[in-house]
This record gives structure tokens, sequence and C-alpha cells, in this order.
């Protein structure tokens, strides 16, 4: 049965109104800008550099979260792809940035606006918080675990670093990577302070036994 007449039209008009500049997430952005560097990509290969990369300072998107943006980038006319010839053992579809997508990339960037505050969701401070739940080895062990991630995520920061040295096109990100090497650095710092805040607590605790009862009966710690 053929469709009706005008419905292929409508559907596409449709499509143009699912996804426009404003509704584009940040991530759409950071795919975009993966692709804004010279040569083109597979949605694994994104994955890959965005691993590498973007996930030192920002986070890296799961790949089912690459190939829905790829696909919105496309429809945006942002993005292009072509399937690989016969020359390949397995085929495979590579994405380039378009012209368009490029001047929106490039508009958005520019737009300090949208850049907003950072961000911070830190897992470990979220239980030394809850603290008054624990023992206190057990949160000492925490901090020292994770100092251990901290060092391994700044060796691999320092790795990316190493690729990115001579490349001259990637001359902006090996400065968002530097930035990501000094906040590593940084976070070890503040977590062998944790552990010295939380041996004075601890000591603190033992010279006054009763003063966890009796903080239980009274207001939270906040102003007002």
């Amino acid at each position: 049965m053929r469709p009706a007449p005008g419905l292929a039209s409508i559907r596409n008009v449709t499509s143009s109104h699912i996804a426009t500049k404003q509704d584009l997430p940040p991530t759409a952005w950071a795919v975009l800008g993966l692709l804004s560097f010279p040569g083109e990509r597979t949605g694994y290969e994104l994955k890959k550099w965005a691993d590498s990369s973007l996930r030192f300072f920002y986070w890296s998107p799961a790949i089912s979260q690459i190939y829905a943006e790829l696909r919105r980038l496309e429809e945006l006319g942002y993005a292009s792809s072509a399937r690989s010839g016969p020359e390949e053992v397995r085929s495979k579809r590579r994405y380039a940035i378009t012209d368009a997508g490029r001047e929106a990339l490039s508009g958005w960037a520019a737009d300090t606006a949208e850049a907003g505050p950072p961000v911070l969701k830190h897992g470990l401070l979220l239980r030394i918080w809850l603290g008054h739940l624990s023992e206190p080895e057990r949160l000492r062990a925490m901090v020292a675990d994770h100092l251990e991630r901290t060092r391994s995520e700044l060796a691999a920061v320092r790795e990316a670093m190493a690729h990115a040295a001579d490349v001259p096109e990637w001359a902006f990100p090996a400065l968002a990577l530097r930035w990501s090497e000094r906040r590593h650095l940084a976070e070890l710092e503040l977590g062998k302070a944790l552990l010295e805040d939380l041996a004075e607590a601890g000591r603190h605790a033992g010279a006054h036994p009763g003063r966890a009862g009796r903080q239980a009966g009274e207001d939270a710690p906040t102003p007002g």
C-alpha cells in the first residue's frame, strides 16, 4: 500500500522540528566538538577519544549516547556520514562535521552565557558528611582508596598529554588536559588534608565521648 500523498513531506517537516539548536544538550555539542578536529571518525573512535580527553574535565558519554547524538546532528545538517567501501573487511560508518555544524559549534563555543558554573558531585564527600554513621577506620580507608584512584587518573591524564604534545591541532585540548592535571594534583592535596582532618576529628571525639550523643538532640548545623 502506497503512503498517502504528502506524507513523506509531513514526516520531514515533523522531523526538522524534533531537534533544534536551542534544544541541543551539552552531549550533542561535545560530540560535534569531537568531530570538529581534522579527519572522519566512527562512533567507536569518538567514544575512545572522549574516554582519553573529555572525561578528565567534563565526562565521557556512553556509546549509545554518542550514536544518538550523531543521528540528531545529522538530522540538523551539522554532521554527515558515509559507509566505508568494500576495501574494508567490516563496513563502518564514518562521521564528519559540516560547514553548518562548524558554524553552529563556533557560535555555541563563543556563548559564555551558556557555560554555567562548575558542578561538583563528590561521592566520597557525601559519605564523609554521613561519617557519624560509619567507623573512623572505614572512612580513612575510603579516602585512601580515593587517593589511589586519583593517582591512577593523574597518570592517565599525563599519558593523554604526552599524546597531544606534538600535534598542533590539539593545542587547545592539551590546555584542557593540563588544567585536568592540576585539578588531580589539587585533589591529591585535598585528600591528604582530609585524612588529617579525620584524624583530628577522631582525637576530638575521643576527648569528648559524650559530645556525639548530645548532638543527636540538637538542631542541624545550618545557619538560621
